[in-house]
């Protein structure tokens, strides 16, 4: 463990250079500022954009998945929490996770909320369907964020360029219609890595970041410090591995696998190892309002995590590591 204990003191070292202020504690977050609606979550920086965005989001899938009672509660609750990060995907319920956003919060809140949603296009032409479809359900005529998502392996990432995924992504930014690129994966550092040496055109990045993550096929180690080098915008997912630390098999549902949560450690101890780390912000599922405020609650307190907290964690969970737990990977 020596070895990855001096790569992760290493890593860690670097969140300093995503927050607003680096006065304070090991990973310490700035004090929390204000806008219309409220007090917001501390803000950290987005990559090479220029922006900041609040350290947690929320989850489009989960609110696609939720009542519409309960996705208004959902969004209510995390705009008060101070939350002004909201993901999305076209493919997400087959568009209606936009909907629902295009619906709820897009009318009154647009301004006042960074908005990200993704297309698993392959082909330019579906890129450039996916694009108009998603702007149309979300009640928008700008995205802040357009991603592609899911990348795989290699050879999807190379299918995708030669396909002209990626140049629609640069016309999508040339003509306004989003802000700001990006893409996704969660099946193997891999295809990430492949998308990074193959081009710069990126402004963000979404990827599993967990403690389990460490331990096998990792994109804490193989991907975010290149995504650090090239001050690309580093968005945390799966911190609970989408439902994997519940025993879960498939996605965002829990199981009867043995569990990480509460066996082994708690929400708190998994989430704040995320911060711990440079990530911009990281996107949480949430199953109901009463979750969303849970995950504010944790931020609101996150004061930092030492080296020696992180990698008793890491080697907590390091025998359950793989498949089994993060069975989204390849």
């Amino acid at each position: 463990m020596i070895d990855r204990r001096a790569f992760l003191k290493s890593l860690a070292g670097l969140t300093t250079g995503i927050l607003l202020s680096s006065g304070g504690a090991e990973g310490q977050d700035t004090e929390p500022s204000s806008d219309r609606l409220g007090t917001l979550l501390p803000m950290r920086k987005f990559g090479r954009t220029g922006e900041t965005v609040t350290m947690l989001g929320v989850g489009g899938w989960h609110i696609g998945e939720m009542t519409e009672k309960e996705a208004q509660k959902t969004i209510d609750t995390a705009l008060a929490g101070g939350v002004r990060f909201f993901d999305s995907a076209e493919s997400y319920q087959q568009g209606g996770s936009e909907k629902r956003l295009g619906k709820l919060l897009i009318p009154k809140y647009r301004d006042d909320i960074f908005l990200m949603t993704k297309t698993v296009a392959r082909d330019a032409a579906t890129a450039r369907k996916h694009l108009e479809g998603s702007l149309k359900r979300l009640n928008t005529e700008q995205v802040d964020l357009w991603q592609v998502h899911a990348v795989r392996n290699p050879e999807d990432v190379d299918e995708r360029i030669e396909n002209g995924v990626f140049d629609v992504m640069i016309e999508a930014k040339k003509s306004g219609k989003a802000r700001y690129i990006g893409f996704t994966g969660h099946t193997s550092p891999s295809a990430h890595q492949r998308v990074l040496s193959k081009s710069d055109i990126f402004d963000a990045c979404q990827l599993p970041v967990n403690i389990a993550d460490v331990s096998y096929e990792s994109f804490i180690e193989g991907v975010i410090p290149t995504l650090v080098e090239k001050n690309i915008g580093v968005i945390g997912m799966k911190s609970l591995a989408n439902g994997g630390f519940f025993g879960g098999s498939r996605h965002g549902k829990h199981g009867t696998n043995p569990r990480v949560v509460p066996k082994r450690v708690s929400i708190e101890e998994a989430i704040s190892f995320v911060w711990s780390f440079p990530v911009s912000t990281l996107v949480t599922g949430p199953d109901n309002a009463a979750q969303m405020q849970e995950k504010i609650d944790i931020a609101k307190t996150f004061t930092g995590m030492k080296e020696a907290e992180r990698n008793k964690l890491v080697e907590k969970v390091a025998d359950m590591a793989g498949t089994t737990v993060e069975f989204y990977k390849a």
